[in-house]
Protein backbone atom coordinates (compact mmCIF):
# COMPACT_ATOMS: atom_id res chain seq x y z
CA UNK A 1 0.00 0.00 0.00
CA UNK A 2 1.25 3.35 -0.51
CA UNK A 3 2.52 5.23 2.13
CA UNK A 4 1.36 8.95 2.65
CA UNK A 5 4.33 11.49 3.53
CA UNK A 6 3.05 14.42 5.42
CA UNK A 7 4.86 17.58 4.79
CA UNK A 8 6.52 20.00 7.54
CA UNK A 9 8.39 22.80 6.49
CA UNK A 10 10.27 24.08 9.35
CA UNK A 11 11.46 27.53 7.51
CA UNK A 12 10.45 30.61 6.81
CA UNK A 13 10.69 30.87 3.21
CA UNK A 14 8.81 27.68 2.17
CA UNK A 15 7.04 28.59 -1.62
CA UNK A 16 3.28 27.32 0.20
CA UNK A 17 3.11 27.86 3.79
CA UNK A 18 6.97 29.44 4.95
CA UNK A 19 6.99 30.87 8.55
CA UNK A 20 4.26 28.52 9.70
CA UNK A 21 5.55 25.61 11.29
CA UNK A 22 9.12 27.72 11.84
CA UNK A 23 8.97 27.18 15.96
CA UNK A 24 9.61 23.49 17.13
CA UNK A 25 5.97 24.20 19.72
CA UNK A 26 4.15 24.70 16.20
CA UNK A 27 5.97 22.31 14.27
CA UNK A 28 5.32 19.19 16.20
CA UNK A 29 1.34 20.44 16.44
CA UNK A 30 1.00 20.87 12.96
CA UNK A 31 3.09 17.06 12.92
CA UNK A 32 0.20 15.78 15.48
CA UNK A 33 -2.44 16.42 13.05
CA UNK A 34 -1.08 15.51 10.21
CA UNK A 35 -0.30 12.05 12.03
CA UNK A 36 -4.71 12.24 12.86
CA UNK A 37 -5.16 12.71 9.43
CA UNK A 38 -3.44 9.30 8.20
CA UNK A 39 0.31 10.37 7.62
CA UNK A 40 2.64 7.36 7.59
CA UNK A 41 5.75 9.57 8.36
CA UNK A 42 6.34 13.41 8.22
CA UNK A 43 9.32 14.75 6.05
CA UNK A 44 10.98 17.37 8.03
CA UNK A 45 12.41 20.10 6.57
CA UNK A 46 15.10 22.93 7.38
CA UNK A 47 15.87 24.70 4.28
CA UNK A 48 13.74 25.34 1.29
CA UNK A 49 14.25 23.79 -2.36
CA UNK A 50 11.86 25.89 -3.92
CA UNK A 51 12.63 27.35 -6.75
CA UNK A 52 15.33 30.39 -6.17
CA UNK A 53 16.06 29.82 -2.52
CA UNK A 54 19.12 30.40 -1.19
CA UNK A 55 21.20 28.27 1.06
CA UNK A 56 21.42 28.03 5.02
CA UNK A 57 23.98 27.51 7.28
CA UNK A 58 24.15 23.28 8.27
CA UNK A 59 23.88 24.93 12.31
CA UNK A 60 20.83 26.41 11.07
CA UNK A 61 19.26 23.95 9.36
CA UNK A 62 19.93 21.58 12.25
CA UNK A 63 18.74 24.34 15.06
CA UNK A 64 15.51 23.82 13.04
CA UNK A 65 14.83 20.14 12.33
CA UNK A 66 16.81 18.25 14.87
CA UNK A 67 14.25 19.22 18.22
CA UNK A 68 11.65 18.74 15.63
CA UNK A 69 12.91 14.98 15.30
CA UNK A 70 13.60 14.36 18.79
CA UNK A 71 10.41 15.39 19.65
CA UNK A 72 8.56 13.77 16.63
CA UNK A 73 10.52 10.42 18.01
CA UNK A 74 9.10 10.65 21.79
CA UNK A 75 5.41 10.40 20.16
CA UNK A 76 6.59 7.73 18.37
CA UNK A 77 5.96 9.48 15.01
CA UNK A 78 8.45 7.59 12.10
CA UNK A 79 10.04 10.89 10.31
CA UNK A 80 12.42 11.63 7.54
CA UNK A 81 15.07 14.29 7.44
CA UNK A 82 14.98 16.42 4.57
CA UNK A 83 18.23 17.47 3.41
CA UNK A 84 21.18 18.14 1.35
CA UNK A 85 23.74 18.10 3.89
CA UNK A 86 25.56 15.18 4.98
CA UNK A 87 26.26 16.18 8.95
CA UNK A 88 22.59 17.33 9.43
CA UNK A 89 21.57 13.97 8.08
CA UNK A 90 24.05 12.07 10.50
CA UNK A 91 22.59 14.15 13.43
CA UNK A 92 18.93 13.76 12.66
CA UNK A 93 19.51 9.77 12.23
CA UNK A 94 21.26 10.32 15.70
CA UNK A 95 18.23 12.02 16.90
CA UNK A 96 15.48 9.57 15.69
CA UNK A 97 14.87 9.98 12.17
CA UNK A 98 13.97 6.79 10.53
CA UNK A 99 14.96 8.19 6.73
CA UNK A 100 17.19 10.29 4.87
CA UNK A 101 15.33 12.19 2.15
CA UNK A 102 18.36 13.82 0.04
CA UNK A 103 16.74 15.79 -2.60
CA UNK A 104 20.42 15.53 -4.35
CA UNK A 105 20.45 11.93 -4.16
CA UNK A 106 24.13 12.24 -2.91
CA UNK A 107 25.64 14.83 -5.35
CA UNK A 108 25.34 18.12 -3.30
CA UNK A 109 27.33 16.72 -0.22
CA UNK A 110 30.14 13.85 -1.35
CA UNK A 111 30.07 13.02 2.38
CA UNK A 112 26.55 11.80 2.54
CA UNK A 113 26.66 8.43 1.25
CA UNK A 114 29.61 7.72 3.42
CA UNK A 115 26.65 8.81 6.47
CA UNK A 116 23.73 7.13 4.23
CA UNK A 117 26.10 3.82 4.49
CA UNK A 118 27.23 4.03 8.46
CA UNK A 119 23.35 5.16 9.20
CA UNK A 120 21.75 2.05 7.69
CA UNK A 121 18.61 3.78 6.94
CA UNK A 122 16.73 3.91 3.83
CA UNK A 123 17.58 7.25 1.49
CA UNK A 124 16.02 8.64 -1.40
CA UNK A 125 17.86 9.84 -4.03
CA UNK A 126 16.05 12.25 -5.93
CA UNK A 127 16.95 13.10 -9.60
CA UNK A 128 18.60 16.24 -9.33
CA UNK A 129 21.02 18.81 -11.44
CA UNK A 130 21.68 22.17 -9.83
CA UNK A 131 21.20 23.92 -6.72
CA UNK A 132 17.36 26.01 -6.25
CA UNK A 133 19.03 29.17 -7.95
CA UNK A 134 19.80 27.59 -10.89
CA UNK A 135 18.33 24.67 -11.27
CA UNK A 136 15.25 26.46 -14.35
CA UNK A 137 18.14 26.61 -16.82
CA UNK A 138 18.98 23.43 -16.75
CA UNK A 139 16.40 21.70 -17.92
CA UNK A 140 16.64 20.64 -21.77
CA UNK A 141 16.67 16.48 -22.55
CA UNK A 142 16.26 14.62 -25.84
CA UNK A 143 14.43 12.34 -24.04
CA UNK A 144 13.25 14.02 -20.40
CA UNK A 145 11.98 10.21 -19.36
CA UNK A 146 14.81 8.20 -20.19
CA UNK A 147 17.71 10.82 -19.38
CA UNK A 148 16.08 10.53 -15.91
CA UNK A 149 16.48 7.16 -15.28
CA UNK A 150 19.76 7.19 -16.62
CA UNK A 151 21.10 9.63 -14.42
CA UNK A 152 19.30 7.96 -11.58
CA UNK A 153 20.67 4.65 -12.72
CA UNK A 154 24.18 6.56 -12.50
CA UNK A 155 22.61 7.30 -8.49
CA UNK A 156 22.65 4.26 -7.84
CA UNK A 157 25.61 2.74 -9.21
CA UNK A 158 27.86 5.57 -7.41
CA UNK A 159 26.06 4.95 -4.14
CA UNK A 160 26.67 1.25 -3.78
CA UNK A 161 30.22 1.62 -4.56
CA UNK A 162 30.56 4.18 -1.77
CA UNK A 163 29.25 1.26 0.39
CA UNK A 164 25.64 1.73 0.75
CA UNK A 165 23.42 -1.22 0.42
CA UNK A 166 20.69 -1.65 -2.66
CA UNK A 167 18.23 -2.28 -0.01
CA UNK A 168 18.46 0.95 1.02
CA UNK A 169 17.70 3.23 -1.62
CA UNK A 170 14.45 4.67 -2.73
CA UNK A 171 13.85 7.08 -5.94
CA UNK A 172 12.29 10.26 -6.47
CA UNK A 173 12.03 11.12 -10.20
CA UNK A 174 12.40 14.78 -8.98
CA UNK A 175 9.03 16.48 -10.68
CA UNK A 176 9.68 20.29 -10.38
CA UNK A 177 13.34 20.02 -10.15
CA UNK A 178 15.39 20.85 -13.49
CA UNK A 179 12.21 19.82 -15.51
CA UNK A 180 9.67 22.57 -17.28
CA UNK A 181 5.88 22.13 -17.08
CA UNK A 182 5.45 19.42 -19.82
CA UNK A 183 8.74 17.31 -18.91
CA UNK A 184 6.69 16.88 -15.47
CA UNK A 185 3.75 15.50 -16.65
CA UNK A 186 6.27 13.50 -19.20
CA UNK A 187 7.97 12.13 -16.42
CA UNK A 188 4.79 11.40 -14.03
CA UNK A 189 3.19 9.50 -17.05
CA UNK A 190 5.81 7.17 -17.46
CA UNK A 191 6.18 6.34 -13.80
CA UNK A 192 6.58 2.49 -15.28
CA UNK A 193 9.86 3.52 -16.78
CA UNK A 194 11.50 3.09 -13.50
CA UNK A 195 9.98 -0.15 -12.92
CA UNK A 196 13.07 -1.71 -13.80
CA UNK A 197 15.71 -0.51 -11.91
CA UNK A 198 13.70 -2.63 -9.04
CA UNK A 199 13.09 0.13 -6.12
CA UNK A 200 11.22 1.72 -4.36
CA UNK A 201 9.70 5.30 -5.79
CA UNK A 202 8.50 7.81 -3.96
CA UNK A 203 6.77 10.67 -5.73
CA UNK A 204 6.55 14.57 -4.63
CA UNK A 205 3.96 16.55 -6.79
CA UNK A 206 2.59 18.26 -4.07
CA UNK A 207 1.56 21.92 -4.98
CA UNK A 208 4.04 21.58 -7.29
CA UNK A 209 4.08 24.78 -10.43
CA UNK A 210 3.41 22.23 -13.16
CA UNK A 211 -0.42 21.84 -11.62
CA UNK A 212 -1.10 25.39 -12.01
CA UNK A 213 -1.64 24.71 -15.69
CA UNK A 214 -5.30 22.29 -14.96
CA UNK A 215 -6.39 25.05 -13.17
CA UNK A 216 -7.26 29.12 -13.33
CA UNK A 217 -5.23 31.33 -14.01
CA UNK A 218 -5.98 33.22 -10.70
CA UNK A 219 -6.46 30.32 -8.25
CA UNK A 220 -4.21 29.43 -5.32
CA UNK A 221 -1.10 27.66 -4.61
CA UNK A 222 -3.28 25.83 -1.96
CA UNK A 223 -5.61 25.14 -5.15
CA UNK A 224 -3.33 23.11 -5.95
CA UNK A 225 -4.16 20.40 -3.17
CA UNK A 226 -7.09 18.99 -5.10
CA UNK A 227 -4.91 17.56 -8.29
CA UNK A 228 -2.49 16.88 -6.00
CA UNK A 229 -4.59 14.37 -4.47
CA UNK A 230 -5.27 12.83 -7.89
CA UNK A 231 -2.20 12.43 -8.45
CA UNK A 232 -1.40 10.89 -5.44
CA UNK A 233 -4.32 7.93 -6.78
CA UNK A 234 -2.22 8.26 -10.23
CA UNK A 235 1.10 7.52 -8.40
CA UNK A 236 -0.01 4.49 -5.97
CA UNK A 237 -1.69 2.92 -8.63
CA UNK A 238 1.47 2.78 -10.44
CA UNK A 239 2.90 0.99 -7.59
CA UNK A 240 4.61 4.43 -5.76
CA UNK A 241 6.06 3.66 -2.41
CA UNK A 242 5.21 7.02 -1.16
CA UNK A 243 3.54 10.34 -1.94
CA UNK A 244 5.11 12.79 -0.17
CA UNK A 245 2.08 16.40 0.26
CA UNK A 246 0.95 18.97 1.91
CA UNK A 247 -3.05 18.26 2.26
CA UNK A 248 -2.86 14.99 4.39
CA UNK A 249 -6.01 14.73 5.01
CA UNK A 250 -7.70 15.10 1.04
CA UNK A 251 -4.38 12.82 -0.22
CA UNK A 252 -5.43 10.12 2.08
CA UNK A 253 -9.19 10.40 1.75
CA UNK A 254 -8.50 9.92 -2.08
CA UNK A 255 -6.17 6.96 -1.64
CA UNK A 256 -9.28 5.30 0.62
CA UNK A 257 -11.37 5.63 -2.26
CA UNK A 258 -8.92 3.75 -4.30
CA UNK A 259 -8.47 1.23 -1.86
CA UNK A 260 -12.18 0.37 -1.33
CA UNK A 261 -12.59 0.96 -5.29
CA UNK A 262 -9.67 -2.24 -5.18
CA UNK A 263 -11.58 -4.16 -2.34
CA UNK A 264 -14.67 -4.01 -4.41
CA UNK A 265 -12.73 -5.20 -8.06
CA UNK A 266 -10.96 -8.18 -5.99
CA UNK A 267 -14.44 -9.13 -4.69
CA UNK A 268 -16.76 -9.36 -7.27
Amino acid sequence: MTLVMGVLNVTPDSFSDGGRWASTESAVRHALQLRDEGADLIDVGGESTRPGATRVAAEVEQDRVLPVIAELKRHGIRTSVDTLNAQTAERAVAAGADIINDVSGGLADPAMAAVVARAGVPYIAMHWRAHAGTMDTLSTYDDVVATVVAELTERVTALQAAGVRRDQIILDPGLGFSKDAEQNWRVFARLDAFAPLGLPVMVGASRKRFLAGVLPADAAVLERDLPTAVLSVLAAQAGAWAVRVHDVAGTRTALNVLARVDSARIGS
